[in-house]
């Protein structure tokens, strides 16, 4: 099976799917501590690393600005810092990947002298305004473009001493690029919301963690402030867990089949894992599904939710548009392209039919994927139950899965390249 197809029709697999399939390294925890490490002085070794087109992007932008970063093995990263970031010698290019482009923005401020961070026509449309705006709070010399990259900041060294406001409304990754670099301050620094509303709550988390980790004091003062400590970071070795959101599309093949995938995988500390108990509830999923702290997961439930016995309608999630794509609208757009009707928006909320006599029918569909991995990924389920779906360019789910089309093939799933 050649990812580098056009296109892959599934084979309706007509049998439980069964089997083992460990998920990769988890892309939100790999990116955060590829940028601790390289911010830390000395050597740290991260096993079970995920290798994919956003690490890798993160990985070499590190080089580019004199971090040291080896890779062992096809899962490890060895990074070797001095607690300084250098100027690179041209743009920082970092494709698609949300977490690499916000967290750089905000790491690169320590730099001294120019940098660029942008990436492709894709993440030319994502926001980045609202960390820009408290950048500039701080009086780091920092522009962006129409709210979106590239971004162009002019570093003059740590972070001062005080207070930054930020609205986390549109993504918690600007406050996690907030405070994985005040760490690096000349003194304490405290990160407040200017709301109450955060975007995925639980990647704060995760960033909070992965930083007490490397050796950072993080305090939670109270539900919106953060007050961070500048002990900067000390190398340690660090092992990921694997992808809670690409978990998802497995705890989905299996509930849809009537299989036993065995992921090898004791617990998640990541928020996706929410999903886990809202999918074992399949085919009787609750009517309203409140996808703001799961968000990555919204795609897998909403073709889950396809094949429900009765409608699911997803409110929180419109952060979802300003994803890889406009991820409300395409999942709305492409379950309707399989049967009229079958999603549809209404406001931010994205409504699902459902129709369980989908199942079992042959109902040739050509899945547009917009560049966006999770829409791949997700739509390839609903080719476990109709006949004749094809997802076009598969190769997309490189950005956080490149093994996720042999992982369902591993588990007895069939397809025809499409050329």
């Amino acid at each position: 099976m050649d990812a580098r197809a056009n296109g892959l029709t599934i084979k309706a697999p007509g049998r439980p799917l069964t089997g083992r399939v460990t998920p990769p390294g988890s892309k939100s925890i790999t990116n955060r501590v590829l940028l601790l490490a390289a911010l830390a002085r000395g050597t740290s070794r991260l096993t079970g690393a995920l290798k994919s087109d956003d690490t890798k992007l993160m990985a070499a932008a590190l080089r580019a600005m004199g971090v040291t970063v080896e890779e062992p093995d096809d899962t490890s990263f060895t990074v070797t810092g001095t607690g300084r970031l250098q100027a690179p010698a041209g743009p920082l290019f970092l494709g698609n990947a949300g977490t690499a482009t916000r967290f750089l923005t905000a790491a690169v401020t320590m730099v001294d002298g120019t940098v660029v961070v942008d990436g492709d026509a894709h993440m030319r449309k994502r926001p980045i305004g609202p960390l820009v705006q408290a950048l500039r709070s701080l009086g780091i010399d920092v522009t962006d473009t129409n709210g979106c990259p590239p971004v162009t900041v002019r570093g003059h060294g740590p972070f001062a001493a005080g207070r930054v406001e930020i609205d986390g409304g549109l993504s918690s990754q600007y406050i996690s690029a907030l405070l994985m670099a005040a760490a690096c301050g000349t003194g304490p620094v405290e990160v407040a919301l200017t709301g109450s509303e955060i975007g995925a709550r639980g990647y704060v988390d995760l960033t909070v963690a992965a930083m007490r980790a490397f050796g950072a004091e993080v305090e939670q003062v109270d539900e919106a402030t953060w007050r961070v400590q500048p002990t900067g970071y000390r190398a340690a070795d660090h092992v990921i867990e694997p992808d809670a959101s690409a978990a998802t599309y497995l705890w989905g093949a299996e509930v849809l089949t009537g299989g036993a995938i065995d992921l090898g995988v004791p617990a998640f500390t990541q928020p996706d894992a929410k999903a886990q108990a809202l999918i074992a509830q399949f085919p009787n999923l609750p009517a309203v599904i409140d996808g703001s702290q799961m968000q990555d997961a919204v795609p897998t439930l909403a073709v889950l939710a396809a094949f429900n016995e009765t409608p699911v309608r997803f409110t929180g999630i419109a952060n979802l548009r300003v994803k890889e794509c406009d991820r409300v609208a395409a999942l709305a757009t492409e379950l309707s392209r399989i049967r009229p009707g079958l999603g549809h928006e209404e406001g931010d909320d994205l409504i699902v039919a459902s129709d369980p006599a989908l199942a079992g029918q042959v109902l040739p569909t050509r899945i547009e994927t917009y560049a966006d991995h999770r829409i791949a990924m997700s739509f390839a389920l609903a080719g476990l139950k109709i006949g004749g779906i094809t997802i076009l360019d598969p190769g997309c789910v490189a950005k956080t899965y490149p093994g996720y089309w042999d992982a369902l093939a591993s588990l007895g799933v069939a397809y025809d390249e499409v050329a």
